[in-house]
């Protein structure tokens, strides 16, 4: 059925859509459903149910066309500077409001507990887009992360680090590990609207790990083996390291993972000092290793395009993918452009 205005609707029979449509929610039909069903927008539903959440079936009742009282489309100046930087300094939770994600409606709520000034959804929309704010899928962030840490790394201890790297001709190396199963998907999938596409598990999984280096001037070094990650393995990679180095001593940046401060681990660097130093992140910051966008790319593209049917072929065609962008070094390169990560781009 064609998407209709319910707003182009008699007021009567836009009463009688709001309350056909709560009824069928309270029977068990999404908002998808209701819509298709209703033959109106998903959005309508959403503003009827919310309505109804608030107020009850004497909300869903016929009105005057209009604002609602008190309601009013207009912001002083000041007033918008606050909400927006309100809005760009703090999440809804941490201003007490239900969520943690900026919508229309929280900034409406917002702007009404802090002025008094009821204004429509589609009227802080409009705002949104005028302070310079659009909506976007946000990116992930742990709460255990320190910011003071994060801007120490980012503004005193890499500083050092590249300043040093350069003065003593070392090479500096971002190193970063991925569990891979055979069951991991990848991007959309084409599905008829209101039906949510499902992906078909199995008992039979299967696994790999990776481990994989990369740096600013296009290398690549990496492995992909079957065994769990220990000290034992990460030594060996350090080893093959050191090999192809060739002399040049290496700096190796990574994160707190419980191997990389082991006992045995951190007694084999220390035998190896002239040759080859770890400098950890700060913890819980994923996002400033640039390897983790290595990672985001085999992941999307050696395996979640196509299924392996066995450990083997699912180890072949992620060498063989690493092995392709180990020959475009342009490719490696660019994974240091994401803004994250932009700091570590030249050394």
């Amino acid at each position: 059925m064609v998407d209709r205005d319910a707003r182009s609707l008699p007021q009567a029979a836009q009463e009688e859509l709001r309350r056909r449509a709560v009824r069928l929610i309270d029977r068990g039909k999404t908002q998808v459903e209701v819509a298709e069903t209703l033959g109106v927008r998903r959005q309508a539903v959403g503003r009827w149910m919310r309505a109804h959440r608030r107020g009850g079936d004497e909300a869903l009742a016929a009105g005057k066309r209009g604002r609602r009282p008190g309601e009013q489309t207009a912001l002083t100046p000041s007033q918008q500077a606050q909400i927006a930087k309100a809005i760009r300094e703090k999440n809804p939770d941490q201003l007490k409001l239900p969520g943690f994600l900026w919508t229309r409606a929280l900034v409406c709520e917002l702007i009404d507990r802090r002025f008094q000034i009821r204004v429509a959804e589609k009227t802080a929309g409009r705002y949104l887009r005028a302070w310079g704010f659009s909506p976007q899928k946000p990116a992930r962030r742990a709460f255990e992360q320190n910011p003071e840490m994060v801007k120490r790394w980012l503004d005193e201890r890499y500083p050092a680090i590249k300043e040093r790297a350069h003065r003593e001709k070392a090479l500096i190396l971002w190193v970063d590990e991925m569990g891979l199963r055979s069951d991991h998907t990848a991007g959309r999938s084409w599905s008829p609207v209101g039906k949510t596409p499902v992906i078909e598990g199995t008992g039979q999984r299967f696994g790999a790990n990776v481990i994989s280096v990369i740096s600013n001037k296009g290398h690549l070094s990496f492995r992909v083996f079957k065994e769990k990650f220990v000290g034992k393995v990460f030594i060996d990679f350090l080893h093959r390291l050191i090999r192809q180095s060739k002399g040049q001593k290496i700096i190796l940046i990574l994160d707190g993972h419980p191997v990389h401060r082991s006992k045995k681990v951190k007694a084999w660097v220390q035998a190896h000092a002239e040759e080859i130093e770890l400098q950890f992140l700060p913890g819980y910051a994923p996002e400033l290793n640039p390897t983790e966008l290595l990672n985001q790319d085999v992941k999307t593209n050696a395996l979640g395009r196509r299924r392996p049917h066995t450990q083997d072929e699912m180890i072949g065609d992620t060498r063989s993918y690493l092995r392709s962008t180990q020959r475009r070094p342009d490719i490696v390169t660019n994974y240091f452009n994401e803004r994250h990560v932009t700091y570590a781009k030249a050394a």
